[in-house]
Parts: C-alpha cells; structure tokens; sequence
C-alpha cells in the first residue's frame, strides 16, 4: 500500500513534513518508502497514473472557488469526477469533506447528475468514524461553519 499526497501551496507540504520528518533530522531521515508527495495541481497527476490504480481517495475542504466564474476551478468537477472514477477500482471509496456553503451546494448539483459513484447524504457537523481531523476542519468548528462528510462508492464499471 502507498500513499501520494498532492499539495500546490508549499507551506501545505511544509506542515505535511514536518510531520513525518522530526525536526532537526531533515538531512538524515527520508519519507517512508511508500509515501510520495505531488507538489502541483492534482489534475496532472490524475492524468498520468493507470486506470484502476487507487483502493481510495479523499479530498478534504478544498479551495470553494466561490465566485461563480470560479467554479470551473472546483475539484469537483465532471472531468475529474471522470478522471477519478477511471482511476479508482470498483467499490473503492472516495472521501470528500467541506465546511464552505458554496462549495456543498456545489457537490450535491454535480455528484447527484452523475453515474459513476453512489452519492448518499453526507453526515453534517461531526465527522464519521475513521476520518482524519484536519487544521481546516477546526478552523471550521471555531469559525462556526458546519462541516459536511461524503463517502462517494466507485460503482462497478
């Protein structure tokens, strides 16, 4: 099992590091073998990796875009609902969390006319069981926002 972290704001990484590389101890300890890092726009890479490759996936409070002549730079978006469905296997889970109002709208229009995941309810403001918190999830609780937590099914192709 692998993991591939795609990230374009470099102080994203730099926490993501830190994390996994003590401070101090940048010259002498390396990432774990299978962890990578995507330092670019995560379309790119969705491109470039085989059909059926990935076992999950999650996107967790992206950028809302939320200007209407944004929203074409929304994650979710049909190409890339296309793209991900060829790259996930059959039943594979895709997790998907937002805080931003605009932004859930948004996936409820556009995961409810597609037909390559089943798209239940999201839960609403407490995370599942099995979801990891992140610094934009409790920015959210502090900020008063609720977050919305989808489980996306690739379906059988």
């Amino acid at each position: 099992m692998g993991y591939i972290a795609s990230e374009v704001f470099e102080n994203g990484l730099c926490s993501l590091m830190s994390r996994i590389v003590p401070e101090g101890e940048e010259d002498t300890v390396t990432p774990p073998d299978h962890f990578r890092i995507w330092p670019d726009d995560a379309r790119q890479l969705l491109k470039a990796l085989p059909d059926g490759c990935l076992d999950r996936a999650y996107l967790m409070f992206p950028d809302p875009w939320p200007k209407a002549r944004h929203a074409k730079r929304r994650f979710i978006h049909p190409e890339n609902i296309r793209e991900l469905a060829r790259l996930l296997k059959p039943g594979a889970v895709w997790r998907v969390a937002s805080d931003h109002p605009v932004y859930q709208d948004w996936v409820f229009e556009i995961m409810g006319t597609q037909d390559l995941f089943d798209a239940p309810p999201p839960a609403k403001g407490e995370r599942p069981e099995g979801w990891s918190p992140t610094r934009y999830e409790a920015k959210a609780y502090r900020e008063g926002r609720v977050p919305f937590y989808w489980t996306f099914t690739r379906r059988d192709a």
